[in-house]
């Protein structure tokens, strides 16, 4: 896939940070149709109306992607307004941090981290995947997950195995649409570490491993997604952490995931201040 002219792309997320950044992609390359999907109200009208202003066909949906219920709602709307989707970017998410796991006092930040990282990527491309295998034209999920997916990190294992269930499910999905001999359908899963969207305030890069800037995440997302690329693990060092993991010894790992600082980059953790 050259380009999304002429695609209809549905991006969760969308208000704001990596989402909007991801739309304003769609837009600049003519998507005949741009879903803003996001719980923020506010922040949601002010972005589609930005875009409508750049020149792009926007529909905005208020969703709380947390629940199952809003995602049917939402996708049947959809439908009726725009048609079917070619593109699904999946980039809502949250994280909660900064506490050792039995400090947690509300496990309600459980159930949304793993609703909204985990659940609700299945549950809002099951509603649009089956008309894109059934379709002939080329089609893309983009989920958007973490490489928390990909290593153990305190401080945030509700959100690492969310993100870890996110990248385990993203990838099968990709294998069984192969298998299925759907080709025309590609599944590419991004796995970046922090990024400066304000999400992850506090946070600390490691050794050779700075804090993301989110144009150059979505840049990269945006080339490799249409490139069909199945997984993209940013930056390189992450690369090298998920090999290093793989070949050593579990004790050994550990020291140098801490060494190299990743096992302390949560400690002065405060994300972005919630509404």
């Amino acid at each position: 896939m050259k380009t999304v002219a002429g695609k209809r792309v549905l991006i969760t997320g969308a208000a704001m940070g990596l989402g909007r950044l991801f739309a304003e992609r769609a837009v600049s390359e003519d998507a005949a149709a741009v879903v803003l999907w996001d719980i923020n109200e506010v922040a949601l009208r002010e972005t589609a109306a930005e875009l409508a202003a750049r020149g792009g066909t926007v529909h905005h949906y208020t969703v709380d992607v947390a629940r199952p219920e809003a995602i049917t709602e939402a996708a049947a709307a959809v439908r009726a307004d725009v048609g079917d989707i070619d593109i699904l970017v999946n980039n809502a998410g949250i994280v909660r941090g900064n506490n050792y796991f039995w400090e947690t006092k509300d496990r309600t930040d459980i159930d949304k981290t793993m609703a909204i990282n985990s659940l609700a990527p299945m549950y809002v491309t099951l509603e649009f995947l089956p008309a894109m295998v059934a379709g002939t034209g080329d089609a893309c999920v983009l989920t958007i997950a973490s490489s928390a997916g990909l290593v153990a990190n305190p401080r945030m294992s509700v959100y690492a195995a969310s993100k870890w269930a996110a990248l385990g499910w993203s990838d099968s999905v990709r294998i069984e649409l192969e298998q299925a001999g759907h080709t025309h359908v590609t599944v590419t899963t991004v796995c970046p570490t922090y990024i400066n969207t304000g999400m992850f305030d506090g946070a600390k890069g490691f050794l050779f491993t700075p804090i993301l800037d989110a144009d150059s995440v979505v840049d990269t997302a945006w080339r490799e997604m249409k490139d069909g690329t199945p997984l993209v693990v940013l930056p390189w060092t992450s690369r090298l952490n998920r090999a290093i993991s793989g070949l050593l010894p579990i004790k050994l790992r550990d020291m140098f995931l801490n060494s190299v600082g990743v096992y302390h980059s949560m400690d002065d953790f405060t994300g972005r201040t919630r509404s």
